[in-house]
């Protein structure tokens, strides 16, 4: 937090693991349900709209932190269900079609794991993406959705707890107002 502004700074919500993560999710989606779902399907509109719901909303609750930390961490918390929306629909794909998903700790999983510790960028899963067959594309996903729900619970946390210590705008504005009077 800046101390003695109003105002503070707002986050540069880009350099966040979490929208990178989101952001390459959206990416994944955007190829996937044009390249693999047939068109005319509602599932192609909501999928696209969870994945950028999940972006745009980290995006959004990063920038309204300055004024309102109750709106960062209620859009952070969008973010995140919007993003499990994401992880049922690619789960149901897989399920319906009878496709493999992922085994816990298998190798396929544990190795995506370890990729997504390393990689954030959305270039980076575009090429990864672009030679494996539609379920191995869901699984990816699935995979990084699971990741980025851990990253925004810890998020969320994280906001929860500061909020705790150093409390919300309205606190601040009042504080700092009532040190005026006192210098003034």
């Amino acid at each position: 937090m800046d101390k003695g502004k109003l105002v503070p700074t707002s986050k540069n919500y880009k350099k966040l693991y979490s929208y990178q993560k989101a952001e390459a999710i959206f990416d994944i989606t955007y190829y996937f349900v044009h390249t693999y779902l047939q068109r005319g399907d509602r599932t192609i509109d909501q999928m696209q709209q969870a994945a950028r719901s999940g972006k745009q909303n980290i995006a959004e609750g990063s920038m309204d932190a300055a004024t309102s930390k109750e709106m960062e961490i209620k859009l952070i918390n969008v973010a995140k269900g919007s993003l499990m929306e994401l992880y049922e629909d690619y789960m149901d794909y897989l399920r319906t079609r009878n496709h493999r998903i992922w085994e816990n700790d298998s190798a396929e999983q544990n190795k995506m794991r370890e990729i997504a510790r390393k990689y954030n960028d959305s270039a980076y899963y575009m090429n990864l993406i672009k030679t494996r067959p539609p379920e191995t594309i869901a699984n990816i996903a699935i995979c990084l959705l699971k990741q980025t729900d851990y990253l925004l619970a810890k998020h969320l946390e994280k906001l929860g707890d500061q909020f705790l210590k150093e409390g919300g705008f309205k606190e601040r504005m009042t504080s700092m107002r009532l040190n005026y009077r006192k210098k003034s």
